[in-house]
């Protein structure tokens, strides 16, 4: 067994939004705190975990919004100083009145803020809530290991995983509300997000975890949510996996060694050719 120095350990929280309770973010907080009793050092929650989901829809909740730092913020440190691990959340961000974002918030085991991440790449109803990301990708040194920061649809672009990987991330990890119509099968959608993520993994040389949300939203109308909340490693093989309907929380080890391991046998980092890339910086290539 690899001693605690070559291993952290990851929590996923797979959560239901439940339509009229105003305990959502307590249920959230109190699975934190589970995953942490249960050994996960680092945390991570679904994208936006204590609001409805509204991205798809030309409308938004922005007397909901709050900055960095505030009430949601405050919870999720001291939820991270009481289970003594890192925290991944995320928030609906007002930055400046008018000016709103999905974001990313990252808290040490002490609970101090390590920092935030705006959703960079945008899509559908989205852009009518939110303003893109304009600080890049980011990572994060934190007690456990050095993470990056994906939210939803950011997970499906190989060079926001490349980029991340690029400034040394042991893991990224993706806070999702990813799902389907209702009306439509979400099953050829729900594999083809898994086949992304597995190559992320893959492609890069570490792990990835995705965190999504379960259930229905929105009636007749409204998305369904897919679930299956998982961790692939350097390899591409699932550490663990989630339900597609269910509310959960996951506790996967990892072993850091396997970075330099698959890394050696597939040298990704030592035959790159940055400069014959140009063409990836343009939008299209006429």
């Amino acid at each position: 067994m690899a001693s605690p120095a070559h291993t952290f350990t990851l929590g996923l929280v797979q959560l239901r939004w439940e339509e009229g309770a105003s305990t959502n973010l307590e249920r959230a907080l109190n699975a934190v705190r589970r995953a942490g009793n249960n050994g996960a050092q680092i945390v991570c929650l679904p994208e936006l975990f204590a609001l409805p989901h509204f991205a798809h829809r030309e409308e938004a909740p922005f007397e909901l919004a709050e900055a960095v730092g505030g009430p949601t913020c405050q919870r999720l440190a001291d939820a991270a100083r009481q289970a003594g691990a890192v925290v991944a959340g995320s928030i609906f961000e007002c930055r400046a009145p008018g000016l709103y974002h999905s974001t990313a918030v990252l808290f040490d085991a002490d609970g101090a803020l390590l920092g935030s991440y705006r959703k960079m790449h945008l899509v559908g109803g989205e852009k009518f809530a939110f303003a893109p990301g304009d600080g890049g990708f980011r990572t994060f040194a934190t007690r456990f290991g050095r993470v990056g920061l994906l939210l939803s649809w950011d997970q499906w672009f190989p060079e926001a995983a490349r980029a991340l990987a690029l400034q040394g991330a042991e893991v990224v990890l993706g806070l999702s509300a990813l799902g389907s119509p209702v009306a439509e099968d979400v099953a050829a959608e729900r594999a083809a997000w898994e086949v992304m993520q597995q190559s992320h993994a893959i492609a890069n040389g570490l792990f990835v975890a995705g965190v999504n949300r379960v259930g229905q939203e929105g009636g007749d109308e409204g998305i369904t949510f897919w679930g299956s909340s998982s961790v692939w490693g350097p390899l591409g093989g699932v550490l663990g996996r989630g339900s597609e309907d269910r509310e959960e929380v996951l506790v996967v080890p990892c072993d850091r060694r396997l970075l330099e391991d698959v890394r050696r046998a597939w040298p990704w980092f030592r035959d790159r050719r940055p400069d014959a890339y140009g063409d990836l910086a343009r939008r299209w290539v006429d």
